[in-house]
């Protein structure tokens, strides 16, 4: 037998839901079955599955242990010994500084994240444990292209990623990033156009009509610092796209320095041989959150920074003097 006790992270998705995380390798017949012959019952009572589950319920299992472990299969979780660099951190969530050349998520089974990053802290401070790691894994909210540094949202709990995904889906969030771009700009400009996405490529391109395939897209810029040669933006997202920054950008002929997807390839070549540059000059650095309610009440009007890597700060200083 076998007793779930349902804590916060759990509480409020389906019976059934839950169930088939927790017997994640059972087919879902089984789970049904289950339930109809009450070898599995909610508060010592038959279920269907389609209940919504509250905190402190109790979900008794009357199986053998060999059914348990037949149809448990969880692939255990290694700790990665690795720094998270912390810019804020509450019972809800966790925002780090990302570095660059670091995936947000997995791109396939063997990679290891950001997502396996938070993991290995939260079960080093024990905010967590393997056996709650079954039904609930916390989660990264934002992407971060891989070789894009800067600031990223983690779920700690069920309740703020549901709540982050929903205030980042609204983009309430004020996101600012820095990059520096080749050619001069010498005014603040908000630009506008359609990006299409070649999903097998990983590319996308921008035009100034839309299409079926298109998307909306919104960018704002303001120079920070300039020289004939090369510019410091600060970049304002509105809308959220894939590459929206970088394919934006190259669309009006001020690529990313370091960008090697859109970027200019001889501005990359002389700065990879003076720097040994691997990476687009493109920082997340500033978030600002509106006035909220709810769980993540306590971040209303906040603002968070992170900052820039070594090589974009040697980089800045060496071609516009700034400290």
């Amino acid at each position: 037998m076998k007793q779930i006790n349902v804590s916060e992270n759990l509480a409020g998705q389906r019976l059934d839901k839950l169930l088939l995380k927790v017997l994640n390798k059972a087919p879902k017949s089984f789970i049904y079955k289950m339930l109809r012959k009450k070898n599995i019952v909610l508060n010592g009572k038959k279920a269907t599955g389609q209940e919504i589950v509250k905190l402190n319920d109790e979900i008794k299992l009357y199986l053998s242990d060999e059914t348990i472990d037949k149809f448990s299969m969880h692939k255990k979780m290694d700790i990665v010994d690795f720094q998270l660099d912390i810019v804020y951190e509450d019972k809800n969530i966790l925002i780090v500084n990302k570095p660059a050349g670091f995936l947000s998520q997995k791109a396939s089974e063997d990679d290891l994240s950001m997502v396996e990053y938070v993991i290995s802290y939260l079960l080093e401070t024990k905010q967590i444990n393997r056996e709650q790691l079954i039904s609930f894994k916390p989660g990264i909210c934002n992407r971060l292209d891989r070789n894009t540094s800067g600031l990223l949202i983690a779920g700690k709990s069920l309740s703020g990623l549901q709540e982050m995904a929903k205030l980042l889906k609204t983009r309430n969030i004020d996101k600012y990033y820095l990059c520096i771009v080749k050619g001069q700009i010498t005014e603040a400009k908000t630009i506008t156009g359609y990006l299409s996405k070649d999903q097998e490529k990983n590319t996308v391109t921008v035009s100034s009509k839309s299409s079926d395939e298109s998307h909306y897209i919104c960018t704002e810029y303001k120079p920070l610092s300039s020289n004939k040669n090369y510019t410091l933006l600060e970049v304002k997202l509105i809308t959220g796209r894939s590459h929206q920054i970088r394919s934006h950008l190259n669309s009006i002929g001020h690529p990313i320095i370091g960008d090697y997807k859109y970027g200019d390839s001889k501005v990359n070549s002389y700065f990879k041989q003076k720097y040994n540059l691997k990476n687009q000059l493109l920082h997340s650095y500033r978030y600002v959150f509106p006035q909220l309610l709810g769980p993540l009440s306590n971040l209303s009007g906040l603002e968070f920074k992170a900052s820039e890597p070594e090589m974009f700060k040697r980089i800045r200083q060496d071609l516009f003097g700034l400290n």
